[in-house]
């Protein structure tokens, strides 16, 4: 005679029971105490959706449902009284009857209910939320109110990409997904009439099903977002600020917004070395690597749309915000010349280094970023050069000019005027502009441009006569090589400093010995003076 409830299951959560005026959704088995079935909500393969306490219920049902978590199930035994009475339903219920129903309750909600939002993780570092008109990247999982999962970003193995607050999602998620920051993470509960409503989506949302939400937040920004530019690391000392054109060489871990790395300049133990401001490279970074000094760290934070766009390139998904932490190495532009910086210059400055003089000095070989790359006072000797001759780099031979003996300076070379696009394998890298320390320790001056060997009095009228030495008319290298030596080695003569002595010797025979047959005959023997329109080195 009275209406009895059985709690067969109860979950250990229960943030909200049913109260009248609430809205339901649940499954249910119908029988009479017999055990005969007369009704089935799985049967249908639909929930009974239904407002509680309002009348559109038989009575027993109407307050057994009151006070049920989602996911309990009830047993519930109501009289006739409260059920169809006296008259029942004719063909179904018989007059009088007792009804038993095994309820589990599936959802709940009432008119009155708004989004829910239940943040369970936030990061330290919130610096912005979303905000109406941000472009978000999110994962979710998506749940009905008693747990069944019915979509999850998850699976699909790619984030879920929309604008915010205009009405590209269901209300309750525009209003859920405010406020939010990257890497925050929250469970937004949507009542169905800011979700799907009475229609459900017709695939595996029903009509009037609350939807929860998991949602991780990986990616935010604005469509009117320029980049965003943190300072990490400035030099005390920046002479030099990058220009449209320049050429840089830096360093760089890239990142999505929520840390992922997608890419590192570290891992190839390799700079990225481009041009600046002439379409090299993503607009965002074009534009962030302007302004920077060398030795500078900076994060540059560039949106989609001046990065790779909707399409996403590789490891970037579509419409990503990147995050590169750049370390500039160095940068040159190609109009650039050797820098010279004197240190020191003796008082009595009278003799100055020329092309063609043979010098002695040490240095200290650095990249721009103060990293060595060599040294001579670490091997203990000079290195030795003829200046203007090929020796060295051109940077280096233009660097070397007009340096006294004693004098110290720090030379800077681009890499165009050094070592080039190719550099060194194993020791200079490409495109590295160069800075060499030097002190000059001695200096032997050269012989005049095109010579390589000079006399140092009046040339003999006989000069042929006395380096054919057996008088046959002929010289042979042999004789040739003798004769020079004796007038370097009585001072009547001096051969061009720094060169070797059998090469120079060798050369100068060479351009004697017009016809290749290996002998200089009176006829083909010639002093540079008497040389119309001749080149060689000669006597």
């Amino acid at each position: 005679t009275e209406l009895g409830i059985e709690r067969r299951f109860v979950p250990e959560s229960c943030p909200r029971a049913v109260r009248p005026g609430d809205f339901v959704r649940y499954h249910y088995l119908g029988a009479f105490p017999d055990g005969t079935r007369f009704d089935s909500s799985y049967d249908r393969g639909s929930t009974f959706n239904v407002f509680v306490g309002k009348g559109q219920l038989i009575a027993g049902m109407d307050q057994a449902l009151v006070g049920m978590c989602v996911n309990e199930r009830r047993f519930v035994k109501i009289p006739p009284k409260l059920a169809y009475g006296s008259e029942g339903v004719p063909g179904v219920i018989p007059p009088n009857a007792v009804l038993h129903f095994d309820v589990l309750l599936i959802d709940l909600w009432n008119s009155e209910d708004e989004v829910q939002v239940q943040t369970y993780f936030k990061p330290e570092k919130c610096p912005r939320t979303v905000q109406v008109s941000d472009f978000v990247r999110y994962h979710y999982n998506g749940t009905f109110l008693d747990g069944t999962l019915f979509d999850s970003s998850h699976n699909r193995m790619r984030t879920y990409d929309t604008y915010v607050g205009i009405g590209w999602l269901i209300p309750g998620m525009d209003q859920g997904l405010l406020g939010m920051c990257v890497g925050e993470k929250r469970i937004i509960t949507i009542p169905p009439f800011l979700a799907y409503g009475e229609d459900g989506d017709g695939k595996k949302i029903p009509g009037q099903a609350s939807l929860v939400f998991d949602v991780v937040l990986l990616d935010l920004h604005n469509p009117k977002d320029g980049i965003a530019i943190e300072n990490q690391l400035v030099p005390e000392s920046c002479e030099r600020r990058s220009q449209t054109g320049d050429f840089l060489r830096y360093h760089y871990n890239g990142t999505l917004l929520d840390g992922t790395l997608f890419d590192s300049s570290y891992s190839r133990n390799r700079t990225y070395d481009t041009y600046v401001g002439k379409g090299y490279v993503i607009a965002g970074m074009d534009e962030g690597l302007l302004g920077v000094c060398t030795g500078e760290k900076r994060r540059i934070i560039i949106p989609p749309h001046l990065g790779y766009g909707e399409e996403g390139r590789g490891k970037i998904p579509g419409s990503a915000v990147l995050v590169f932490d750049i370390h500039v190495v160095d940068f040159h532009n190609p109009s650039d010349s050797v820098s010279i910086t004197v240190h020191y210059k003796p008082s009595n400055c009278t003799v100055l280094s020329k092309k063609g003089d043979y010098l002695k000095y040490h240095y200290n070989a650095s990249l721009l970023d103060g990293t060595l790359l060599d040294s001579t006072h670490s091997l203990g000797k000079t290195y030795n050069i003829v200046l203007g001759s090929g020796q060295v780099v051109l940077g280096m031979d233009m660097g070397l000019q007009d340096m006294c003996v004693g004098e110290r300076r720090t030379v800077v070379i681009p890499p165009h005027l050094g070592y080039g696009e190719d550099g060194v394998e194993g020791e200079v890298p490409g495109s590295a502009v160069l800075v060499f320390d030097i002190e000059l320790l001695e200096l032997v001056s050269g012989l005049p441009e095109g010579y390589m060997f000079v006399w140092n009095g009046e040339v003999s009228p006989n000069l042929f006569e006395e380096i054919d030495q057996n008088h046959d008319g002929e010289v042979l290298l042999e004789e040739f090589s003798e004769y020079i030596q004796t007038q370097v080695d009585t001072g009547k003569g001096k051969l061009a400093p720094g060169f070797d002595f059998e090469k120079i010797v060798k050369n100068m025979f060479t351009n004697q010995d017009r016809d290749g047959n290996g002998k200089v005959t009176a006829e083909e023997f010639k002093l540079k003076d008497q040389e119309a329109r001749e080149e060689h080195d000669e006597l």
